[in-house]
């Protein structure tokens, strides 16, 4: 891998993620002299494992409050507490390392939501700059550049796409069949889910060997389309892009004319180094990219840089949650059923009610996947803990677990719902709270649109009616009308007006011309499926009018 130095690279990135990594590959491949610093550790295939405790129970992907605490409160009005909710994954390829892999487009209609519901008071909603069409070709992009696996044309609510996916579709336990009839008695169509797995071996990588780790788990064979394993090895392979990582920026450094000259940040060894770059590009999550960018004041940006507007920060969003689930008697279920089967993927979902039919005013829905019960032995013993008032513990609670592992077999529906933007979902800074290097943190502050929650319990009923109709019964819900933390969105939005948005339709800085923001931060809406492939196709779009500026002579 090429070192750079401290010397003035074309472009800096801070964060390697979704919004990070495409970004990097674009530029490197063009020629730039690229430097992404990433916070985390630098994880390789080698280091992940099916171990519950010490992966995600621990500080191994996110860190723990009592050094790098988030403050949250969950309802507008209530105290701010240390949490380490709000951080996905602090290493190379962020949060997609640890992702599910459930990669949707959006609809062509998000991308005008605000006007569609101009008439539903308490959110901020605003309309894309840029319409499903300029995004299309990126989200071919991704696809084929980190390894999607699918199956076009398979329900009538499917976006506009040029052609199949890039990999087919990942292979499926036999209990998707009773989905499948479940759902079309119903009158619905399921689909197969899309997933940021690769099905077969391809750029050095392993196909998916079904394991049933990927929620929560890095890949141990590099099947899952993380940037770590797709995107940044290509781009060092150019010979153009340097990643180091346990660096973590504290401040983006201006001149006198307020312009972005270079990154300060923190090593593994505690030491201070300023990076300077002609270009900076934050894409370290909609949450802690406003943390920097607030945190970086100047006399020519005294509320925190590219901030004239008040904006940054504000209009934050995640996606709302609903999980359903019930159980399938093995005894009465067909042999081919009633074995454990080495696939737990069910690879089902539906968009029937991306739009909820016959609802009127707010009628934005989202998606349904349908899943097994994850079987990591400490969530499955949280799971059925929970699901008893009061707790489950002792020898009632051991009698349901192994009820789980044997008598059962579970059958769950997980909910992404549209999150409304709220004026009281934002995140600032909270100077009287410190992390372990004495910087002040982000303050997260949450409160969910009653149309959200509305909207989250339709969906959940619908789910309901499918796994009942799947033979599902001791049907039950959680979370219905919650938050998912790790999509996260909004506080840097783009648009075209400069007084009600952070970014321009390239998610450049309005204020601060060579300034530009790359992660969920630039969306103006959540969507109603996971947010990881339009930040990751984004990345891709903002790459391409980088390198296009650069063959012009004008990347400055």
């Amino acid at each position: 891998m090429k070192r750079f130095g401290t010397d003035e690279v074309d472009v800096c990135i801070i964060g390697s993620g979704a919004g990070g990594g495409p970004l990097a590959l674009t530029l490197a491949r063009a020629g730039c002299s690229v430097v992404i610093l990433e916070k985390g550790p630098w994880y390789k295939a080698e280091d992940f494992t099916h171990d519950e405790i010490a992966i995600s129970r621990r500080d191994f992907f996110v860190p723990y409050p009592s050094a790098e605490p988030h403050l949250l409160s969950r309802k507008q009005g209530d105290p701010l507490e240390p949490s380490s909710l709000g951080w996905t994954a602090n290493c190379v390829g962020g949060g997609t390392v640890h992702m599910s892999g459930y990669v949707f487009r959006l609809h062509p209609e998000d991308f005008a939501l605000a006007n569609r519901y101009r008439g539903i008071p308490g959110h901020t909603l605003a309309d894309w700059p840029i319409t499903y069409q300029e995004l299309a070709p990126y989200y071919d992009m991704v696809e084929r550049e980190v390894g999607v696996s699918g199956k076009a044309g398979e329900y009538p609510f499917e976006p506009p796409r040029a052609g199949p996916y890039p990999f087919p579709p990942l292979a499926f336990n036999p209990l998707a069949a009773r989905v499948d009839d479940a759902c079309k008695k119903l009158g619905l169509h399921p689909f197969q889910t899309p997933r940021a797995i690769v099905s077969s071996a391809a750029d050095g990588r392993s196909a998916c060997v079904y394991c049933n780790y990927c929620g929560s788990f890095g890949c141990e064979v590099n099947a899952k389309s993380s940037t770590a394993a797709s995107v940044i090895p290509k781009a060092i392979a150019t010979d153009h892009c340097e990643l180091r990582d346990g660096c973590m920026a504290y401040e983006i450094a201006t001149d006198k004319e307020g312009r972005a000259t270079a990154v300060r940040y923190i090593t593994k060894t505690g030491e201070r180094v300023e990076q300077k770059a002609r270009v900076i590009c934050v894409a370290a999550t909609a949450i802690e990219s406003a943390r920097l960018l607030l945190a970086s004041k100047s006399a020519a940006h005294p509320d925190g840089l590219g901030n004239k507007s008040g904006l940054v920060g504000k209009n934050l969003s995640f996606s709302t949650l609903a999980k359903v689930y019930g159980a399938l008697e093995r005894a009465a279920l067909p042999d081919a059923e009633r074995a454990d089967h080495p696939i737990h993927f069910l690879q089902r979902s539906l968009q029937d009610d991306y739009f909820v039919k016959g609802r009127k005013g707010y009628d934005k829905g989202g998606t349904i996947v349908f899943q097994l019960a994850h079987r990591s032995a400490v969530y499955t013993a949280e799971r059925l803990a929970r699901r008893r008032t009061p707790l489950l513990w002792g020898e009632a609670l051991k009698r349901e677990i192994f009820r789980a592992y044997k008598d059962v077999i579970e059958l769950e529906a997980e909910v992404f719902g549209e999150f409304l933007p709220n004026p009281h979902t934002f995140v600032a800074l909270d100077a009287s709270t410190k992390d372990k290097w004495g910087l002040a943190v982000a303050a997260i502050h949450v409160d969910n649109h009653p149309e959200d929650v509305a909207v989250s319990r339709v969906l959940a009923d619908k789910a309901r009616a499918v796994l009942e109709a799947a033979g599902a019964r001791q049907l039950g819900s959680e979370a219905v009308g919650g938050t998912t933390f790790v999509l996260q969105h909004g506080t840097a939005r783009f648009g075209d007006d400069k007084k009600t948005s952070v970014l321009d339709r390239h998610c450049k800085s309005h204020e601060v011309p060579n300034l530009y923001v790359t992660d969920g931060s630039f969306m103006p809406s959540s969507g109603g499926v996971p947010s990881t492939l339009t930040i990751m196709a984004n990345s891709f779009r903002v790459g391409a009018h980088l390198a296009a500026l650069r063959r012009n002579g004008a990347l400055r």
